[in-house]
């Protein structure tokens, strides 16, 4: 029996795309919770070498990351949501959701105020400088850290998913109309 032969596939630029999965833009604010509470670990883990260990190589390697993160990503995450999420929900008059973002936008200033506080120290070691100081470093993490977990818990349990729902909402409401 012959066969017949298929007909050769277009070349890649020739193809459509494939449908790309709909996505509601809070993929990156997600994924910047997740690295967030990674380097909360190893800035912890940083804090425990210097005590165990001092100022080495590794140290050094792990505050190089910590600054690396909470100088960049993590900074532009807050601003990302000051202009991403908040105005819709602020927008709503909701008196409730209004007083969930005040609180979030006070959480910023104080995440920015303890980092300011802390990258100096951190700096100094990802540097190879002494120029830091482990009891300040370890009294204050805890505080940076738990403020920091408190505040992804109340993001990730009520803000993100109210903001979910309004740009649901908002969607639905252009495709009505279209």
């Amino acid at each position: 029996m012959p066969q017949t032969a298929l007909p050769q596939r277009p070349p890649r630029a020739q193809r459509p795309n494939r449908p790309q999965e709909a996505t509601d833009g809070f993929e990156s604010l997600d994924e910047a919770h997740r690295a967030a509470v990674a380097m909360l670990e190893i800035f912890r883990r940083l804090v425990a070498h210097l005590d165990e260990q001092g100022l080495d190589v590794t140290a050094e390697q792990l505050a190089a990351q910590v600054l690396a993160f909470f100088d960049g990503p993590g900074r532009h995450h807050h601003d990302d949501e000051e202009r991403l999420v908040f105005p819709e929900l602020v927008s709503l008059g909701d008196a409730e959701l209004d007083a969930l973002v005040r609180r979030l936008r006070q959480d910023h200033h104080w995440i920015d105020q303890d980092w300011r506080e802390l990258s100096p120290h951190v700096k100094a070691v990802a540097e190879g400088y002494n120029g830091y100081e482990l009891p300040l470093l370890q009294a204050a993490l805890p505080v940076f850290e738990a403020l920091y977990l408190d505040h992804i818990a109340l993001e990730e349990s009520v803000v993100y998913p109210a903001a979910r729902r309004v740009r649901a909402a908002a969607e639905a409401r252009r495709l009505a109309t279209a």
